[in-house]
């Protein structure tokens, strides 16, 4: 660019520019701040409304209702239908079945979980590693998942028959049984068998939930593990379990609350057989509010079966916190 000059011939000094002074924005008064976030506040509130008031109208209702019912005499086949307070969890905390039921759904609800986290966070580890072929291995994983209930309770119940069963066809081919074992007729072992058929149901969910857990951890880490020389039992055991606690946690928390809500297994396997030692309290609540056609009664059994659901939540919440609160610490 060709600088100007006057007429003699003499360049013309330019004017340097003045940069303008940046004009900072004045905060807004607190009060104005304070109406801004109380409209976004009430806008998300908004948006969130249908699916609150849906959630109310599908749960916070039917939990209501029944605590309602818990308090009264309700029984349909004597057209009943009274007041009676504490009554019906009077009768509950004298009633052998009910807590034979809840010690069975208790025991359960332990050996399920403790074992689908187990075999999930092996699956898990496997699923986690590089090999060829690893997207069709974590799409068959999922099958048994994916299989109806109802479908797994008819399937374990043509395996473990105990006139034709594959399982004692096997068993016995392979000399370790003499005989067939009657797996869902025997009180000691029908309940072990509904556990092996919810553990081969539910055990590739967790490792899903587990396996999601682990793609969290930094690479890095492992990889510094390594140049350390440690072994992978050790990188697994120091670094792994530790970033993996809170996922392990949280995923067993899950299944905790849904096994202890299990009704489709023993009501289509055993029906609650034999002699009462597969028996639930989902299983035992259907009787009493179906068939039995005791309203109130069975409400209170829902009613308690809701508290223990609430306490395992509260523990397993309080763990993960301290749980939690140690790591950050």
């Amino acid at each position: 660019m060709a600088t100007p000059t006057n007429r003699d011939g003499l360049r013309v000094a330019q004017p340097v520019p003045v940069p303008r002074a940046e004009v900072v924005p004045r905060p807004a008064p607190r009060a104005a701040r304070s109406r801004e976030r109380m409209r976004l506040v009430a806008g998300a509130f908004g948006l969130m409304a249908p699916a609150l008031l849906t959630l109310l109208a599908v749960s916070l209702y039917p939990v209501l209702r029944s605590l309602w019912l818990s308090f009264r005499d309700t029984t349909l086949a004597l057209q009943t239908d009274s007041f009676t307070g504490l009554k019906n969890y009077r009768l509950l905390w004298s009633d052998e079945q009910f807590w034979n039921a809840w010690r069975q759904t208790v025991g359960f609800t332990v050996a399920s979980t403790l074992l689908e986290t187990l075999i999930g966070l092996g699956i898990a580890l496997v699923l986690a590693a590089s090999f060829r072929g690893r997207g069709l291995v974590r799409a068959a994983v999922l099958i048994p998942w994916a299989i109806p209930t109802v479908v797994t309770s008819r399937m374990f119940g043509w395996l473990f028959d105990g006139q034709n069963g594959v399982v004692n066809y096997l068993l016995v081919r392979l000399h370790l049984v003499s005989h067939n074992v009657n797996f869902l007729g025997s009180t000691n072992l029908a309940l072990p068998t509904i556990v092996l058929a919810d553990v081969w149901k539910t055990a590739p969910f967790m490792a899903l939930l587990i396996l999601a857990g682990l793609q969290t951890i930094p690479h890095s880490y492992t990889e510094a593990g390594r140049v350390d020389g440690a072994s992978a039992w050790r990188i697994f055991w120091s670094i792994k379990l530790p970033m993996l606690m809170p996922s392990l946690l949280i995923a067993a928390l899950l299944r905790a609350l849904d096994a202890f809500r299990i009704f489709d297994l023993p009501y289509v396997l055993t029906g609650g057989g034999p002699a009462d030692s597969t028996e639930t309290l989902s299983t035992l609540a259907y009787k009493r509010l179906f068939s039995g056609l005791e309203i109130g009664y069975g409400s209170a059994l829902s009613t308690a079966m809701f508290i223990s659901e609430g306490l395992i939540a509260i523990g397993f919440a309080l763990f993960i916190f301290r749980r939690l609160r140690a790591v950050e610490g």
